[in-house]
């Protein structure tokens, strides 16, 4: 899923070629993308434009090659002159009269030229792993010669040659993304640039490398660096095999005033590869140089026992929120000073608001994970892994608003329930952590489903690696690090080939609470009393249906409808309540007769604590929820959801909580078995503590108080 989509689009014609644009936001100021060299089109940058956008006008274009502009059949249409006329043209149809650019790669030499030559037209430069027309170049590798060379094999840089173009283009293009994505852990990158490599072909390519030999009408020497006179801030990987780190420099030392953020190891593209570290060197400039990109600092007064926490939880399932709202009342009787802002989303935002919370103003502008989630489901399946993985521009953008909060708000404190986007970013830029910083989760470590095969379990393993080496490499970036469970909770498996084992590694890493329920139902009252409370009568069986927060479960409800008369027939004082969430519509269900359908219910947990029986999905907060209650259930874990089928389905044997079925091989008839079943089984779960939520509290707290 995009994190945000134009506002407006369409196409700018010059000189018969069309040019395809896209328009973000709406601010006074005006950022331009220009596009690098036609291999890839706009949409690299696409973990700049929906976080830019919230406060400029943001504008990206296909250069003409690639993407949904023109491909022109005559060579000299691809000269630097048109280039350069293309982002004016652009400009001007869109009536931008002055605008910061920024520039990947070729874009940064036409933002370069457009500075010297049409100074009146740029009010600052962003130039990232820049080509430039002085300084030590990667020698052979892209010479004219080189180019029209014929070899008998083309090995490594012989790639880079208009023949093997014409006969083999994917396997150049995949060759090339790999060398500008030359950073350990970047697959995600290669992918993305492999996707737009598609978006030309080799006699397109051929084209832009033939019309270099045309010269331009200007002047590209040390000279033009030196007519440069706006802000320009370089941002340059020192490994970068496609532009030389050294080109970068000597253009940088031909400018006066301008700024340079090198990247150690970095490679051709850190707004890709490194985005959260880019676009905060971006923010940093433009607020510093033209005073314009910051979000405004608030100033808080306090008294000395005030302390301020942001809080974020995880929008993928309610259980998370209500396990949240737990440990912030726990807090607060230890600092009854305690101010907290919730960082959320639809529908946990519900929860917190149905709770009095605070929930904080940032959060309108955050990116939907639950819909992205749901456009990469289908029916009763969610690849999880390969979904966290295409989130990647909708997380970039929320951890860009995340920080923006932080950085607002004098917070003593963040707590982060896997918010995943924080501890990525903030492992990997440490200097990015602007508070303490309490982490939870219930699970450690991807694993791969078998429907992945080799090649799943090869990326599986790579995100873990990044991981481990991320938390090994910055231990203090974790102020506190809890697990929610028992180390008996953890997987007794591998985190891949040639890493260690998940028992052996998480205990050095986190602290144990044990599980965390939101509120015990120890602390509802006897069950006759709660019954009586829901209005549930003593002479029938109350049957609750719930699939979480998101729109995924759509499916499992309906087969559930489906046994429902089976059930019925077998079991008459069957009462079933269908708990559809927020985000399923109710009247789609069609729902027999007999079965009461809701959209929401805050006090979920008190329903599954009444009733006789309960239907889910495999996530693990419900589910523990009902072991916690003593309540008989049925979940059907998501197919290919990782977590869903090892991390959960461990815990719940370990608990001897529910009965697992297989949604793509559970009949109606087999669904009203296990029904029955479940309802007359003597067997009962292992008592599940009441006491987590002071346990995570109290951990939490001494970071407040230290």
């Amino acid at each position: 899923m995009r994190a945000k989509l134009p506002d407006s689009e369409g196409f700018v014609s010059r000189d018969g070629v069309k040019l395809a644009y896209e328009v973000y936001g709406n601010g006074a100021d005006t950022i331009l993308f220009i596009p690098p060299w036609s291999i890839v089109h706009s949409r690299i940058y696409k973990a700049q434009l929906p976080y830019f956008s919230e406060r400029f006008r943001c504008i990206a274009y296909d250069g003409r090659g690639n993407g949904k502009s023109d491909r022109p059949e005559d060579v000299a249409a691809y000269t630097l002159d048109n280039y350069l006329a293309d982002a004016l043209a652009v400009m001007d149809a869109l009536d931008v009269r002055q605008a910061i650019l920024v520039g990947l790669s070729f874009g940064g030499l036409l933002a370069s030229v457009l500075a010297a030559y049409h100074p009146e037209r740029v009010k600052a430069a962003i130039l990232v792993g820049t080509v430039t027309t002085i300084g030590p170049t990667h020698r052979t590798r892209f010479t004219a010669s080189s180019f029209v060379a014929e070899h008998d094999r083309y090995k490594g840089w012989d790639k880079f040659n208009r023949k093997y173009w014409l006969t083999d283009y994917p396997d150049f293009a995949e060759f090339f993304i790999r060398n500008i994505c030359n950073e350990p852990h970047s697959t995600r990158q290669i992918e993305d640039g492999m996707d737009w490599a598609a978006g030309t072909d080799g006699p397109t390519l051929v084209k832009t490398i033939e019309a270099r030999n045309v010269p331009p009408a200007f002047d590209v020497s040390k000279a033009m660096y030196r007519k440069i006179g706006c802000p320009v801030l370089f941002i340059h990987g020192d490994n970068d095999q496609i532009q030389p780190y050294e080109r970068a420099e000597a253009a940088h030392g031909e400018m006066t005033g301008a700024e340079f953020a090198t990247f150690a190891g970095g490679g051709h593209n850190p707004l890709g590869r490194y985005p959260a570290k880019s676009n905060a060197l971006i923010n940093d400039f433009l607020d510093r140089r033209l005073g314009i990109a910051a979000p405004a600092r608030k100033t808080f007064r306090r008294t000395a026992r005030e302390k301020r926490v942001l809080y974020l939880s995880s929008p993928i399932g309610l259980g998370h929120g209500r396990r949240d709202i737990a440990i912030a009342r726990e807090l607060r009787t230890f600092h009854p000073d305690l101010e907290v802002d919730w960082l959320a989303q639809d529908p946990v935002t519900r929860l917190l608001e149905t709770s009095g919370e605070q929930v904080h103003p940032l959060s309108t502008r955050l990116a939907s994970e639950t819909r992205h989630i749901e456009l990469e489901s289908g029916e009763h399946e969610l690849h999880c892994f390969q979904a966290l993985r295409r989130m990647d521009e909708v997380l970039i953008k929320n951890f860009m608003i995340f920080q923006d909060a932080v950085e607002q708000g004098g917070y003593d404190l963040v707590i982060a329930d896997e918010a995943w986007d924080i501890d990525h970013y903030w492992h990997e830029h440490p200097e990015l952590k602007k508070a303490k910083l309490a982490w939870l989760t219930d699970f450690v470590g991807y694993l791969p489903m078998t429907s992945g095969g080799d090649r799943e379990a090869l990326l599986t393993s790579d995100y873990n690696a990044e991981m481990i080496e991320h938390i090994e490499r910055h231990p203090a970036v974790r102020d506190r690090a809890i697990f929610v469970g028992h180390p008996d909770d953890i997987v007794p498996m591998s985190f891949g080939a040639n890493l260690p084992m998940m028992r052996d590694w998480v205990p050095r890493h986190f602290e144990f609470a044990g599980y965390i329920i939101g509120e015990h139902p120890s602390t509802f009252g006897d069950r006759k009393s709660l019954r009586a409370r829901l209005g549930y009568r003593d002479d029938e069986q109350v049957c609750i249906v719930t699939v979480g927060g998101s729109g995924i479960g759509t499916h499992l409800i309906r087969r559930i409808l489906q046994a429902y008369p089976i059930v019925k027939a077998k079991l008459p004082a069957l009462r079933m309540i269908v708990i559809a969430g927020p985000r399923i519509d109710p009247a789609s269900l069609n729902a027999p007769a007999g079965v009461e359908v809701r959209a929401f219910a805050a006090n979920l947990d008190r329903h599954l604590a009444a009733c006789d029986l309960a239907l889910v999905q495999g996530g693990l907060t419900t589910c523990m929820e009902l072991a916690a209650s003593d309540t008989p259930f049925v979940y059907f874990p998501l197919r290919n959801h990782f977590e869903q089928n090892f991390h959960v389905v461990h815990r719940l044997r370990r608990y001897g909580a529910g009965i697992q079925m297989d949604f793509s091989a559970s009949t109606p008839d087999m669904i009203a078995d296990a029904m029955a079943q479940a309802l007359s089984s003597p067997n009962r779960p292992k008592p599940v503590e009441a006491d987590g939520a002071g346990k995570a509290a109290r951990m939490i707290s001494e970071l407040l108080t230290a």
